[in-house]
């Protein structure tokens, strides 16, 4: 959904800004969450990919965000950031596109990767219109969050929401 779980956001704040980042790359940025969470520690070049472009107007991404590319995040090549946020974008995909996703994260991350998932069985349909909020997986738990991604340094386990970091410096 376009806004998600406050669970673990205070944990991934402090992580991004720790690492004082000069890039980041949003990947699924919906409502715009993470340009929100990272406001008073603001890097210097702030991207945003979103799949849905009416979100792009409805929730102001233009203004939050230095750039918005329009695309899906399967099949659209990550730019080179210095962090990159998959913010609850994997259950929207199957999980060998949520591995790939990964994958390509890493590589497109200087830094490190934080995932934010859903870590209970958490089904979801179309919402306003996007058949890109369905949860193709609906059933993540952490031990399979930790099977399914490899390279993960670290964790934050919540009661419905994990976020997982994966440093690639």
């Amino acid at each position: 959904m376009p806004i998600s779980s406050p669970e673990g956001k205070d944990w991934t704040r402090k992580k991004i800004t720790d690492l004082a980042p000069a890039s980041v790359l949003d990947v699924g940025a919906g409502a715009g969450t993470y340009a929100k969470l990272l406001a008073d520690a603001r890097p210097q070049r702030l991207v945003a990919l979103e799949v849905f472009e009416p979100y792009v107007e409805k929730y102001g991404l233009r203004e939050l965000y230095d750039e918005v590319l329009l695309g899906d995040a399967r099949t659209t090549e990550l730019p080179a950031a210095d962090v990159v946020v998959l913010g609850d974008v994997a259950e929207h995909m199957t999980v060998e596109e949520a591995q790939d996703l990964w994958r390509r994260a890493g590589e497109a991350a200087g830094r490190a990767v934080y995932m934010s998932i859903p870590i209970v069985h958490y089904p979801q349909g179309e919402l306003e219109h996007n058949h890109h909020e369905v949860h193709v997986v609906d059933d993540w738990d952490h031990d399979k969050v930790m099977a399914a991604f490899p390279g993960i340094t670290d964790h934050f386990r919540g009661e419905v929401v994990g976020v997982y970091e994966r440093r690639t410096d």
